[in-house]
């Protein structure tokens, strides 16, 4: 039975300093610009420099922090790879900074080519595809004016560019660092083709993949809105679950390091499929996705929460699409409308 979650580590790294999770192993912070305020790095060392676990948001201060991290705990010697996880830009925003530098760089085919095209991908305005998606989830018409006056976030904004260049992670591939050897696992879900690594002596570098005390977004985006990525993320749970052991400290990209996976990964999946449940019956009348905030959210989802809110509600209702629990109908509005079959 799992003895549930623990957190070996009740203080993070502070700004320009490093926590030794391991030997050879560092556990860094950068800062983020959200109400999720942080990103977990994780250095590791090798007789001939360090291999990175993504990289923090592009920013000047990120790049002052980091050249403080190179010469302090880092001991002035080379970064020869960064591993990234997946493609979010608060993970790939400095990897480009780093290659620059000589850095090889290890990546999913799907995240590299993800974040490759994204930073290359700039908009003045939202595009009519976006447009779409937003009217086809239920915005305001004063919402909506308000989204095609704006410029959009764009990846480019806190991502440096990105050399052509990379070396594939694969499923079941091993890599040494920091004296190890890791498998790679690839999760789904929050991000396509999602690299975790697992080493034999219960090290897991979990990324986004496995997070302790915070859900993972799961969204859906204009970029493919029908696509089922919560169906992705409980089969990614699933198959982890055969790998998971209490004894395993996970690494995870945001929050404290942390044990109990075995306990962690059946709870993720419940947090869903509760919300699942919930949704099914607010949908015995036909709602919008905007509509569907109070059956999945625990909170009141104000302005700056929107974005994330709205692309999680449409997850969940292509989830139940697939499963052939709700039906879907366009308004007269533009709205895809969704009721419990």
């Amino acid at each position: 039975m799992s003895e549930g979650i623990r957190y070996p580590y009740e203080t993070p790294p502070a700004e320009g300093e490093a926590v030794e999770v391991a030997p050879g192993v560092l556990w860094l912070r950068l800062p983020l610009p959200m109400v999720l305020d942080h990103v977990n790095i994780y250095a590791l060392e090798d007789a001939e420099g360090w291999t990175l676990v993504d990289a923090g948001l592009s920013s000047k201060r990120s790049k002052a922090i980091w050249e403080r991290l190179l010469a302090g705990p880092l001991r002035g010697k080379p970064v020869t790879r960064v591993i990234l996880t997946h493609h979010h830009p608060d993970h790939v925003g400095l990897v480009g900074w780093f290659q620059a530098r000589g850095s090889e760089l290890l990546a999913t085919r799907t995240a590299w080519l993800y974040a490759r095209m994204l930073v290359l991908d700039v908009q003045d305005r939202p595009s009519p595809e976006a447009m779409t998606f937003y009217r086809r989830a239920g915005l305001s018409e004063g919402e909506l004016a308000k989204r095609a006056a704006e410029r959009p976030f764009n990846f480019a904004d806190v991502v440096d560019p990105m050399p052509l260049g990379f070396t594939r992670l694969e499923e079941g591939q091993t890599l040494r660092a920091a004296g190890r050897e890791w498998v790679v696992r690839i999760g789904h879900g929050h991000a396509p083709d999602h690299a975790t690594l697992w080493s034999q002596d219960g090290l897991v570098l979990g990324g986004d993949q496995l997070l302790p005390g915070i859900s993972a977004n799961i969204g859906v985006y204009p970029t493919e809105p029908d696509a089922d990525p919560l169906t992705d993320w409980l089969e990614s749970c699933r198959r982890f679950q055969g790998l998971a052991r209490d004894d395993q400290l996970i690494l995870p990209g945001h929050k404290l390091p942390f044990t109990g996976l075995p306990f962690r990964l059946p709870q993720m999946i419940e947090n869903h499929e509760s919300a699942l449940e919930r949704l099914l019956d607010l949908l015995a009348s036909p709602k919008v996705a905007v509509d569907c905030f109070p059956a999945l959210f625990k909170r009141v989802i104000g302005p700056a929460e929107l974005g994330l809110a709205l692309v999680e509600a449409v997850a969940h209702l292509n989830c139940l699409l697939r499963r052939g629990q709700v039906s879907r109908s366009l308004g007269s509005d533009g709205a895809w409308e969704w009721e419990r079959r």
